[in-house]
């Protein structure tokens, strides 16, 4: 047989052997991370409408958000387990015998997670946003017993004759930019309600300054600018922080053009570049993670036992992410570009990887 049709099954073979273990490795992390989530929400069952159903049903809805987060640590440890066990059944020194090169090996492998790094990427994309945001809609529409329909930066909500829009809301809850439509009892249009500023109390009344309203009439439109508009009970502020949606939640169109719109308002937007940074770097650092991984087999670990393997890569998979998160962090509260945050862990990996791979056994 040709030697290109020989490779080509080889590649075939290595890339099965990881896929299999990475979906085996993503299963058992889902499944508990999804029964962590599921014991948090148990705290707000009893409270308005929310039920056991309910918790179970936003777990499931928010599965998708938490595989595209575990799915760098689950190529790592998928990976390690994969390659661990054809080194311990000979398979690995056999292709080696046969002129395979470890670089041959690695290619077959970076290969094969480009199927994992693709499904993050349509993922983040089409099937998290919405799902996340029915999610959170649902949980909080339960909780206040209030119909709610949220969006990407803000919500709709119905409270009797009113129907409110806000468009933003601040950190800690506060709406900006709210929009009020009342209706009469014929379904018609009475008055238009804007109001840029809001206060919540904490009776849940709602007290609106920089006030316009539209009054409809038979006469026409009546222009009014009242000094403050109340409105009563309605969400709390802490309700109001439930229905807030994270960044991570938001696709990654929705992030770019978010970001560009806090800019053009020169408003701070950092904390959304960089959530859209590292979705961006996502292949990158499934990159990053193939590589730690290669290290365990080829590298200077590679006589240690399975058991071994898989505990020392849980580890540094661990060690890794809090890495990540805290530069991440420490970024933004002292201004850094949130590109440089993101992109040194990710670079700093790649290049620890090659290292110790060039070091050899």
């Amino acid at each position: 047989m040709p030697r290109e049709p020989k490779m080509k099954i080889l590649d075939r073979y290595i890339g099965s052997c990881f896929i299999r273990r990475f979906l085996l490795v993503l299963a058992i992390l889902a499944f508990l991370f999804s029964f962590f989530e599921f014991l948090s929400q148990l705290d707000d069952v009893g409270r308005g409408g929310y039920r056991v159903g309910d918790a179970l049903a936003f777990v499931a809805l928010t599965l998708p958000g938490r595989l595209v987060d575990l799915i760098p640590g689950g190529v790592l440890l998928g990976s390690i387990i994969a390659l661990g066990l054809l080194s311990d059944n000979q398979e690995l020194i056999a292709m080696q015998a046969s002129g395979v090169s470890v670089g041959r090996i690695c290619g077959s492998v970076l290969a094969a997670s480009a199927i994992p790094m693709l499904a993050a990427g349509l993922f983040m994309e089409f099937v998290v946003p919405p799902l996340d945001r029915h999610a959170r809609a649902e949980r909080l529409a339960a909780l206040t017993e209030t119909d709610i329909t949220l969006t990407a930066t803000g919500f709709w909500a119905r409270n009797g004759p009113f129907f409110v829009h806000v468009r933003k809301s601040r950190p800690g809850g506060g709406p900006v930019d709210v929009d009020i439509f009342e209706w009469d009892h014929e379904g018609r249009l009475r008055i238009f309600t804007h109001a840029q500023k809001n206060d919540i109390r904490r009776d849940k009344r709602w007290v609106f300054t920089d006030v316009t309203q539209r009054v409809f009439g038979d006469q026409g439109v009546l222009l009014r600018r009242p000094p403050r508009l109340t409105l009563d009970s309605f969400l709390s502020a802490e309700q109001m922080a439930i229905q807030e949606l994270p960044p991570k939640a938001l696709s990654l169109s929705e992030l770019y053009l978010y970001t560009r719109m806090l800019t053009g308002r020169g408003e701070n937007a950092d904390q959304y570049e960089l959530v859209l940074w590292q979705k961006v770097t996502v292949p990158l650092a499934t990159a990053a993670m193939v590589l730690v991984s290669l290290v365990f087999v080829f590298g200077p670990g590679r006589g240690t036992t399975a058991g071994h393997r898989i505990m020392m890569g849980s580890t540094i998979g661990i060690g890794l992410y809090l890495m990540n998160q805290i530069i991440a962090d420490f970024g933004l509260l002292m201004g850094f570009s949130p590109a440089l945050t993101t992109l040194l862990p990710v670079t700093a990996i790649l290049s620890t990887g090659i290292w110790l791979l060039s070091r050899g056994p």
